[in-house]
């Protein structure tokens, strides 16, 4: 239940945020300190679920390349 209750703070933190402070607060988030970490996973876990299977495989190619040094060969396929 303890996740639940951590998802249910981060989106609540950032709910009405505009576009420009959700980039914030996501640029101040990457790199930083490990505790922003499961911030982040939730905002990605929103973002998975909200978008088409195209978007997906897109995120999985430009993960898979961030992973591998930027190699062009092409990830497995999102299950």
């Amino acid at each position: 239940m303890h996740n639940l209750d951590l998802r249910q703070a981060i989106v609540q933190r950032v709910h009405n945020l505009s576009g420009e402070e959700l980039t914030d607060v996501i640029e101040g988030s990457i790199g930083n300190d490990e505790k922003t970490l499961p911030g982040l996973g939730v905002l990605f876990e929103m973002i998975w679920q909200h978008s088409d299977a195209s978007d997906q495989s897109r995120m999985v190619q430009t993960l898979h390349n961030g992973l591998n040094g930027g190699s062009e060969s092409a990830p497995p396929s999102p299950s």
